[in-house]
């Protein structure tokens, strides 16, 4: 009997790590079996850290290029060597066989194991409770944060909350309806937040924390039209008093400065050779640049496109920190090439580089609350000018006033265009547009431009489901329309 990919990942991924001292010192356990480990806190410790790992996985947050960035108006994949699968993204013809789709699929339902297992296997063992609550808490924070990405990319989509034991039973999960996953991502969320920690001492930085918790389901009500539960969850963010946006953009990003006051949930990274490294700097790099932007050559991939160079305002500081359209070989010549500098390390060894991966910055907390106030009322120079200009005022840009933005239409334009340029390379662009009901629009509007197949439809508003799952259960899982 045949078994989906889905369920072979909710029986056997339980692909375990440990630590250390340190949180981002991953290493798997080779020895240890699902049924003898859970019995300590150190166990569990050590399971958690394997699922925090898991968001590495490209299809996870390795990958989030392709779903949030070359799927959008910002970013295309590069113009030579096997690009088909990122290309099927950038120009909308994709395949139900596409490997990023499976992808997605695949190694987010195996991280969905790991904290299924850990959730229900942490409940009889005696340990402390305080700390049994806040690895529950993390646990469900991660949980909510995969199926959000989920739901975004396939709409209805399987609700697993339980670690399947017999592969049969697995055949009895379709798709639920997204407004159940919904719920149950709020669920998990709402109950993180009472129980996680405002912050972490050194060894623990980069956890979910009080404040990721909410500005995730702050980021969730958004995306749903909950705007006044939108708002008021993120105004308690703001309101914890433990973060702030840096007055330099460009240090946001660099790797000696992660986990900063402006990081409010970061996927870690770790350079050194223990397989813990982020390959993004040199899979952005131009290809055939050999060491002239980095070390170790780079990829081409997720190359800006002149559209969104030219969506910057003079004098705009984010520009130049986040992407430039030339490098010098080592001939001396100067090659015109876009590319994302964003992201950038000195590694010793390729892809081995230790930047992390924004989840949410506080930066995104600010401009989602404003949105959210316009959405609820637009007022003439009210708070959510003030938080916009914060952001502005940062990246060198003059404070817009109601006189430039004269009504609640004006003000959702004004953020989409500060969105595009404060988060750009971030995977935020293609989920914008979709949540604002302004992808089709805005994308169709360039199709010859951004070389668009087919005129965009409602279909392609979310992904095909991986024609593997439909074939081996055919009976519970139907394809979306238009695939």
């Amino acid at each position: 009997m045949k078994v989906s990919k889905l369920y072979i990942s909710l029986l056997f991924s339980l692909t375990l790590s440990s630590c250390s001292k340190e949180f981002l010192d991953l290493k798997p356990i080779s020895s240890a079996t699902y049924d003898n480990f859970y019995r300590t806190a150190d166990d569990f410790r050590n399971a958690i850290n394997g699922a925090y790992a898991s968001l590495q996985s490209g299809g996870v947050f390795g990958n989030s290029y392709v779903f949030g960035d070359v799927a959008s108006d910002n970013t295309v994949p590069p113009a030579s060597g096997s690009v088909t699968d990122q290309d099927e993204f950038d120009r909308f013809y994709i395949r139900t066989t596409n490997p990023f789709i499976s992808g997605r699929w695949n190694d987010s339902y195996s991280a969905i194991a790991r904290f299924n297992t850990i959730l229900e296997k942490i409940g009889p063992v005696s340990i402390d409770e305080t700390l049994k609550n806040r690895y529950i808490a993390e646990t469900k924070f991660l949980r909510a944060l995969v199926y959000f990405n989920l739901v975004r990319t396939f709409g209805d989509v399987p609700l697993v909350l339980k670690s399947i034991s017999n592969p049969d039973e697995g055949y009895e999960y379709g798709r639920s309806p997204k407004a159940d996953v919904y719920a149950q991502i709020e669920k998990d969320l709402t109950e993180a937040e009472g129980v996680l920690p405002v912050s972490y001492a050194t060894a623990d930085i980069g956890r979910a924390t009080k404040g990721a918790a909410k500005a995730l389901l702050g980021k969730v009500y958004l995306t749903e039209k909950k705007y006044a539960q939108a708002a008021a969850k993120l105004k308690e963010v703001i309101d914890l008093g433990v973060y702030d946006i840096l007055p330099n953009y460009a240090d946001v990003f660099k790797v000696s400065n992660k986990n900063n006051k402006e990081s409010v949930f970061d996927v870690q990274y770790k350079s050194g050779g223990a397989g813990e490294g982020n390959s993004w700097p040199n899979s952005f790099a131009p290809e055939n640049s050999g060491n002239a932007v980095i070390a170790f050559g780079g990829g081409g991939n997720n190359q800006p496109t002149a559209d969104l160079i030219n969506s910057y305002e003079p004098g705009d500081k984010r520009k130049d920190a986040s992407l430039a359209t030339s490098y010098v070989n080592a001939s001396g010549q100067t090659i015109p090439y876009n590319f994302v500098k964003k992201y950038y390390d000195t590694p010793a060894t390729n892809g081995d580089n230790g930047n992390n991966i924004p989840v949410i910055r506080y930066a995104d907390v600010l401009l989602m609350y404003a949105e959210s106030l316009n959405e609820v009322g637009y007022q003439a120079n009210g708070d959510a000018f003030t938080y916009l200009n914060k952001i502005r005022n940062r990246a060198g840009l003059a404070s817009k006033t109601a006189t430039d933005i004269p009504t609640q239409q004006a003000f959702r334009l004004a953020m989409e265009q500060e969105r595009r340029v404060e988060f750009a390379f971030e995977g935020q662009r293609w989920y914008d547009l979709v949540r604002t009901d302004r992808a089709i629009p805005v994308l169709n509007s360039k199709k010859d431009q951004i070389r668009l197949v087919n005129v965009l439809t409602e279909n392609n508003l979310v992904d095909p489901i991986p024609q593997s799952q439909i074939d081996i259960n055919k009976s519970k899982i139907q394809q979306n329309p238009g695939y």
